[in-house]
């Protein structure tokens, strides 16, 4: 079957049931984080604020971060960070359920993760190249890899939104915490090959710059991440102010945000699975510019949604549009990029990725506090619309054989 053919090597069947446990957890944290921050305060701007603290000290550190995953292990770097990162949930679990959570401890243990994510994504992402011995069939566990972050983006938040009614949000943190357990039961249980980490004899630094000048010299990998952060920045944020749309414009309470949320990731399985079924990725840069359009179009049309009902179609199609944007954009960057520099290259995808989120969220979230958060996602499709209209005229400047 095309779109599993991924799933016939060994390790990257452990790695997807790991993960398939795990990211349900992660969006019961993504959740109650979002939702916390909005009833300990009620303001748009605060949310706007936590965001840029859970994602910001990611772009910071991960060019550094990638030098190292370069020059690392990354087996046992993935190990490291997924316990870090559960040690990171048990302590909002135990904020919550002792009373002593605050918006202060929220965005502490936020940036806590963010760290722990500068070298996550570099690491996990350059990893897969070592799970999948067919590189032919790369492509495919990326996009299945997607597939299953937005399966989880689609189950986490009506979980989430039950036990938050049921039992508070203290259990949503506890069970992200526990959840770990299986992949890092996952990853330990792999066979993986060694791989050849020739010592450098350069200063991190130096090899920073080299992987800098890389991606500046290399035009399509260049425009891809030009692309990945004006769409970032315009449209990365939307799911932080989903409270402020579905608890104060459209009126609803935990659960509308949790149908709002779970909307856009049953649109992002379906643009996900798209990618994941394709065998010619070369048309992919092509359909990542038409995902921004459908990205864009439809954060502006929420400015005529009256109620929930009408704002969750709207929101499978903004679902689908960046999820599969961010898919096919990292498809395309780790089909171009060597080997050797891999994990610089995912590390500048990854600042460049947690980069534009939390500055979208901090302008989205300040200018929801003044015009309303409705208004606020129509500007922000408006960006997305122009910035992907700009990379669909860039794309003839392409040479067709390596676009993918």
């Amino acid at each position: 079957m095309k779109i599993g053919r991924a799933l016939r090597h060994r390790n990257y069947r452990l790695f997807f049931a790991g993960q398939g446990v795990s990211l349900i957890g992660t969006w019961l944290t993504k959740f109650a984080m979002s939702l916390f921050t909005y009833e300990l305060t009620g303001s748009a701007w605060m949310l706007g604020l936590v965001a840029f603290c859970s994602q910001a000290p990611t772009a910071l550190i991960a060019p550094i971060a990638g030098v190292l995953v370069d020059r690392w292990d990354r087996h046992r770097t993935l190990v490291a960070t997924q316990v870090l990162a559960m040690l990171q949930s048990a302590a909002l679990a135990a904020f919550a359920l002792t009373g002593w959570m605050t918006v202060g401890w929220l965005m502490i243990l936020g940036a806590w993760q963010a760290v722990i994510n500068a070298f996550d994504m570099p690491a996990r992402q350059s990893f897969v190249r070592q799970m999948v011995d067919d590189r032919a069939d790369l492509p495919n566990a990326i996009a299945l890899n997607s597939a299953l972050v937005n399966l989880a983006r689609l189950i986490g938040p009506v979980i989430a939104a039950f036990l938050w009614r049921a039992v508070g949000p203290g259990w949503c943190f506890g069970l992200d915490a526990a959840s770990y357990l299986a992949v890092i039961a996952s990853l330990l249980a792999m066979r993986i090959a060694k791989r050849d980490i020739t010592p450098s004899g350069k200063r991190v630094l130096h090899d920073l710059r080299d992987g800098i000048h890389y991606v500046v010299h290399f035009a399509e990998v260049r425009t891809l991440l030009v692309l990945l952060a004006g769409i970032s920045v315009c449209g990365g944020a939307y799911v932080s102010l989903l409270p402020a749309l579905g608890e104060g414009a459209l009126h609803g309470g935990p659960h509308a945000v949790g149908y709002l949320m779970a909307a856009s990731g049953a649109g992002a399985m379906v643009g996900v699975l798209y990618v994941a079924g394709r065998d010619n990725v070369a048309t992919l840069a092509k359909f990542a510019g038409h995902c921004g359009l459908a990205l864009g179009v439809g954060l502006a049309a929420l400015e005529l949604a009256p109620n929930v009902g009408t704002a969750l179609p709207i929101m499978v199609v903004v679902g689908a549009g960046l999820i599969a944007l961010w898919t096919s954009t990292n498809t395309c960057v780790q089909s171009l990029v060597d080997d050797d520099k891999l994990g610089r290259v995912m590390s500048i995808y990854a600042m460049v990725f947690f980069t534009g989120a939390p500055i979208g969220a901090l302008l989205e979230g300040a200018l929801a506090a003044r015009i309303g958060a409705v208004h606020a996602f129509f500007a922000a499709g408006i960006g997305c619309v122009v910035t992907a209209t700009w990379f669909l005229a860039k794309l003839p400047a392409f040479p067709r054989a390596r676009v993918c």
